[in-house]
């Protein structure tokens, strides 16, 4: 039997060639095709091993990928933009954060933990916008009764309750309560005034659940997660929080009760056991600075336990279990992205076990002027855009020139070029310095129309070519 993918937000990753996935990621990241071939390839692999029996499906590894490449290039761009694509559980996490157990600090464990508490969000996220409707529904009723307080019905007249025989011993029905239908015009007429929004400022009191948790302390280590997994369990009476009444306006009232429902209606249990599914199936972790704690060890200093680190890397990566508070997870199926700059130190400078978990590797490009030319004008989320439509959220209208922008492209390169080599975050910094005085001044111009032109650019831009040390300075 072929084992299927948790949920349908899969069925987009499994219609999607590899062709495709380059494409999309093309809308995002410049360049690098060789990087986002390998992660397409690897994606469709993971889409193709659903499909077979699950004895084999089994078998089927994932092929782990190593970007090696200097900063600012697009490998997390790259990694992140997959994940949003596939709606796929995925954490960045950086190497260098961890250490091997035994040293004050995080243990690689950890990165899975957070992986699972990211898919329980998903998962739940999800489920809610499913039963949104109904919470919403159930909580109007609520809010209504603070507003009008059903009224109780008065006791039955006969003995024999509402139900007493009528001519001829026939049961004659329940009497009718007086007001009865006065109160639920009343009542819906109250309905409309709430759906209409006439009541958001009324004030209702409510009954809330008070989540502050109380202070305590816990002595931080390299296994503080496993300590925290089942104190909740250990000591519900000190979690579950305090009853007390609020006053709040029935906007609010209505939102907080609303929220209250949705608690109600989603199965947590369920929400836990899929995501554990979806992370097992198809979660992604980008490990960056892993050229951080690559290198033998010389025995002493503050890099002590990089090879370390590695070693507890190692059975993460090849396939072990973890054990979490929403369950044990496996991760011999999670997809591991790898990345680094390895200008100091050389892929071949991890242990070899490790680097036999990253089969495939990838090179990624230095970028020069004309991919900046590209990076500020081609993606979905290219810097003039984003400027663009900050500004006229203030009312103005702001053009940049062709030729404005193949000369900020060659200010960002020659600064890479001076300083140190940062990709394409040296936009955004030679972006801010550039458009420094458009951005303060925004609220106060009277002129609603302003044009980025080449002499504005050199204007604003050329201090930080001609001084080294403000080129520092500027990122």
């Amino acid at each position: 039997m072929p084992i299927s993918l948790p949920d349908q937000n899969a069925l987009l990753a499994e219609s999607l060639t590899p062709r495709q996935i380059v494409a999309e990621l093309d809308k995002y990241v410049v360049g690098q095709h060789k990087a986002k071939r390998a992660v397409a390839i690897a994606l469709r692999n993971r889409t193709r091993r659903q499909k077979l029996p699950e004895e084999l499906a089994e078998e089927v590894a994932p092929k782990n990928i190593l970007m090696i490449g200097p900063t600012g290039v697009g490998k997390t761009e790259i990694a992140r933009r997959l994940a949003r694509l596939t709606q796929s559980p995925f954490i960045k996490v950086e190497a260098s954060k961890y250490t091997e157990v035994g040293y004050v600090g995080r243990d690689v464990e950890s990165m899975v933990r957070d992986l699972v508490e990211l898919a329980v969000g998903m998962v739940r996220e999800e489920r809610v916008a499913l039963v949104r409707e109904k919470a919403r529904a159930a909580a109007e009723e609520r809010l209504l009764d603070l507003l009008l307080p059903p009224s109780s019905a008065p006791p039955a007249a006969s003995g024999f309750g509402p139900f007493a025989a009528g001519p001829g011993g026939v049961p004659a029905g329940p009497e009718p309560v007086p007001g009865a239908d006065a109160a639920s015009r009343t009542r819906e007429r109250l309905r409309e005034q709430l759906r209409d929004g006439l009541l958001d400022q009324r004030v209702v009191e409510i009954e809330t659940t008070d989540q502050s948790l109380p202070s305590f302390e816990v002595v931080t280590g390299s296994s503080v997660e496993e300590i925290g997994i089942n104190l909740k369990e250990m000591l519900p009476v000190f979690f579950q929080g305090r009853q007390k009444r609020r006053r709040l306006r029935v906007l609010e009232a209505l939102e907080h009760l609303t929220r209250e429902e949705e608690q109600k209606l989603v199965d947590m249990d369920t929400v836990a056991k899929t995501a554990i599914t979806r992370v097992e199936q198809s979660g992604i972790v980008f490990i960056d600075e892993i050229d951080k704690v690559a290198g033998r060890e010389g025995g002493h200093g503050p890099d002590v336990s990089r090879e370390g680190v590695q070693r507890d890397l190692l059975p993460i990566i090849e396939g072990t279990t973890v054990n979490t508070k929403h369950g044990m997870v496996r991760t011999d199926h999670i997809l591991f992205i790898g990345a680094g700059a390895f200008h100091v130190s050389k892929p071949s400078d991890l242990i070899p076990e490790l680097q036999g978990r990253f089969p495939i590797r990838v090179e990624l490009e230095a970028l020069g002027r004309d991919d900046f030319v590209r990076i500020l004008t081609e993606p979905r989320n290219a810097l003039v855009r984003q400027y663009t439509a900050l500004l006229e959220t203030e009312g103005i209208d702001l053009v940049f020139e062709p030729a404005a922008i193949d000369r900020i492209a060659e200010f960002a390169a020659i600064v890479n070029e001076r300083t140190e080599n940062i990709g394409a975050r040296r936009l955004h910094t030679v972006m801010e310095k550039l458009l420094d005085e458009v951005s303060f001044d925004a609220p106060d111009l009277t002129a609603r129309s302003i044009t980025i032109d080449e002499p504005y650019v050199s204007r604003m831009l050329a201090d930080i070519v001609s001084n080294e040390d403000l080129s520092r300075y500027v990122l």
